[in-house]
């Protein structure tokens, strides 16, 4: 399943029919169906956030965002500032 948070609202849940998220679906399903979508909606201060998960760390992801022009921060993979189960 995937979903997106901000600061003032959130997206609908996708949840994945079966079989895993490639950086293929990835892109198809979430990329161009949700974030391309939601960036237009926010504007030029749109920046993208992820977990740095294999999927989301391919050369696919990263041409596919490019082509959209999508900001994505910059971070470590598996930051510790950033895992909110550290901080419960």
């Amino acid at each position: 399943m995937w979903a997106d948070i901000m600061h003032n609202g959130r997206t609908p849940l996708h949840i994945f029919q079966r079989g895993s998220v490639t950086s293929q679906r990835y892109c198809t399903k979430i990329i161009l169906d949700y974030i391309r979508l939601f960036k237009g909606a926010v504007g030029s201060d749109f920046l993208f956030m992820d977990d740095s998960a294999r999927p989301h760390r391919s050369a696919e992801v990263s041409d596919t965002l490019e082509s959209e022009d999508i900001v994505r921060m910059q971070r470590t993979a598996y930051s510790q500032d950033l895992n909110p189960i550290e901080h419960a």
